[in-house]
């Protein structure tokens, strides 16, 4: 079983922590990608970014002075967004660290798929960034067709039974390419809201989902599951499997005291 997650915006070093595994796996793609940001202008590096002015410039500079195999931190360590401090990696114990190095795939727009130990260094590129990349013979658009299928391949190359606790930006990136022997089991999190009709529906809203889906990390490492059945029993954040509207690809996962009327997911 393999778990695949989003990347976070906010990132830091913290080359004094944890021990690398090692390095990314798709190097040479990282390192293209960087000599394409390069090769930009600050307006059109800001425009890939869609960021202000105070982000871009931190950026801009970061890209400038980038050395991919110095000062790295270990990726689950990199990333500062809410789904990271929920997960609270950095209080991991060995046995919950090496759950998640060999279970988890941190999805990356720079680096493609990243194991929790592999180390890297702090950038800012999106999996649905505006790109316009020409590398020798080929012409990439958007860095979906950049990356084609080598996500999916490096997340598979072991197990074809994924978690999903990834946005749709990034969980697009794989579930393009599943074979039908994969198992893609979706992880939704949400709540019963009811709509001008009157009828109620499952609301999902990114703040608190990022908040469950980093809890629900946590939980799977300090269960040290294999067994993906195993997770309908999270509980935590006041969410519980819902049995009615989850079938064996989408785990429903609603906030307790909520309406029972049968939803459908926004």
């Amino acid at each position: 079983m393999k778990i695949i997650i989003s990347p976070a915006k906010k990132m830091n070093v913290k080359d004094d922590s944890l021990e690398i595994s090692g390095l990314p796996r798709y190097m040479e793609e990282a390192e293209g990608l960087k000599r394409y940001i390069r090769g930009l202008s600050y307006e059109d590096a800001k425009a890939v970014w869609k960021c202000n002015d105070k982000i871009a410039a931190l950026n801009y500079e970061r890209f400038l002075h980038m050395n991919l195999e110095e000062r790295l931190t270990p990726a689950i360590l990199s990333y500062e967004g809410i789904q990271y401090q929920y997960m609270a990696p950095d209080v991991f114990s060995q046995k919950q660290l090496d759950y998640v190095q060999k279970h988890l795939f941190i999805l990356s727009g720079f680096y493609g798929a990243l194991l929790p130990l592999e180390g890297i260094v702090p950038y800012r590129l999106e999996m649905q960034s505006k790109v316009d990349i020409c590398m020798e013979n080929d012409h990439f658009r958007d860095l979906y067709r950049f990356w084609g299928s080598r996500i999916y391949r490096r997340v598979t190359e072991e197990d074809h039974v994924i978690v999903n606790l990834a946005s749709k930006e990034y969980s697009k990136a794989v579930e393009a390419y599943l074979e039908p022997e994969d198992v893609f089991i979706n992880c939704i999190f949400g709540c019963m809201e009811q709509d001008k009709k009157g009828d109620y529906k499952v609301k999902v809203k990114g703040t608190e989902a990022k908040m469950a889906r980093g809890e629900m990390v946590r939980f799977m490492a300090e269960r040290e599951i294999e067994d993906p059945k195993e997770i309908r029993k999270f509980d935590r954040l006041g969410y519980a499997f819902s049995e009615e509207r989850s079938d064996d690809r989408n785990y429903v996962f609603l906030l307790k005291n909520q309406k029972p009327e049968t939803a459908e997911i926004e």
